[in-house]
């Protein structure tokens, strides 16, 4: 049940092959032996307005969030998250600021519903 979201500034878009980075990012998902295939989920938003520190000005930023069920452990997040930054800085080698991050859901509290 992971979802990626990758949130990019909007000038990332003129140096990075977004859908190439997208996909190469959810085939490490699908890829590691972790999840089912199927729950799968990976998704990209370009940000039009943000700011950063004081001065409020970043020229460039991609940033990752992997979120899934509760229940790994800290070297299995940490290998994904390698393995994310890994992709990123292979597409992104010009991009400012380059973040991952995993985090887990509640998997006591965590509802889907399929149809």
């Amino acid at each position: 049940m992971p979802n990626l979201v990758m949130e990019y500034a909007e000038p990332v878009v003129e140096r990075v092959n977004i859908p190439g980075l997208l996909d190469d990012l959810h085939t490490i998902l699908l890829e590691c032996g972790i999840f089912e295939p199927e729950s799968v989920k990976s998704r990209s938003y370009r940000c039009h307005n943000w700011l950063v520190g004081e001065s409020r000005d970043l020229d460039t930023f991609i940033h990752i969030e992997l979120t899934m069920l509760s229940g790994r452990s800290a070297e299995v997040k940490r290998e994904l998250s390698r393995a994310l930054m890994s992709a990123l800085e292979q597409h992104a080698s010009t991009i400012n600021s380059l973040t991952v991050d995993i985090r887990d859901m509640d998997s006591d509290c965590f509802l889907k519903v399929s149809c």
